[in-house]
């Protein structure tokens, strides 16, 4: 059984880095320069060993500096919540784990690791208003979670509230935030098709333009073509 302790899982993490790893995500995340190196698929898999880490050892891994360090935190988190005998509990702890420590979680990649496996799956049959309340933060990272959350309720057929949380969002400033509606949009658009026509047929003309092109992208050529012609280009 592997060591359950957050620097047990950082001794084993860092050693996987490599240079030219750490050049590759230079490329896709300009001017970070806190990645070490380690593919994702081995930061995902050492993750899968430690999904009993106690919480306060996970929030030892998001305080680290190390963004590899902090995706397995996150992805700890994610996997354990999802768990098809999680404890009551256990997922709690997470949750409140994941919304109190949202300023290490801060990044669309560590977001999309924990928005809809630990906060939207423990929202499945309970009171929504904390996405609402995450959707009107100050902190972009935040607002992407409200929406990216609706994904466990999309799974289970539920769209209502991707639609509401989206028009909260459709003036937000930040481009992740609207590429992150976008594509709850198009996921909300899998279970509902009508329902996402009917969307695009009221908020189209002011969307922005990613979380247009998002929500759009499994629509034939020619609604696509319509759509866009609809927006207001400034």
């Amino acid at each position: 059984m592997a060591d359950l302790t957050a620097a047990a899982f950082i001794a084993r993490l860092l050693p996987m880095a490599t240079g030219e790893q750490k050049v590759k995500y230079e490329r896709f995340f300009p001017g970070d320069d806190s990645f070490a190196g380690v593919r994702m698929g081995s930061v995902f898999a050492l993750a899968k060993e430690h999904l009993a880490m106690p919480v306060q050892e996970i929030e030892v891994l998001l305080d680290h500096d190390v963004h590899e360090v902090r995706v397995g935190g996150c992805s700890i988190m994610g996997k354990a919540a999802t768990q098809k005998r999680v404890a009551e509990q256990r997922h709690e702890q997470l949750y409140d784990l994941c919304l109190r420590r949202h300023d290490r979680i801060d990044s669309w990649d560590l977001v999309d690791l924990v928005a809809y496996q630990v906060v939207g799956s423990w929202l499945l049959d309970r009171p929504r208003q904390p996405l609402y309340t995450l959707a009107r933060s100050a902190v972009w990272p935040e607002r992407r979670t409200a929406v990216v959350a609706t994904a466990a309720f999309i799974r289970r057929g539920e769209v209502a509230d991707t639609f509401a949380i989206t028009r909260l969002l459709l003036d937000d400033p930040e481009d992740l935030v609207h590429k992150g509606a976008g594509w709850m949009l198009r996921y909300a658009g899998d279970v509902d098709p009508a329902a996402l026509r009917e969307f695009l047929d009221e908020r189209a003309a002011t969307m922005p333009r990613a979380m247009l092109r998002a929500a759009i992208e499994k629509l034939d050529k020619a609604e696509r073509s319509a759509y866009l012609g609809r927006t207001e280009l400034t």
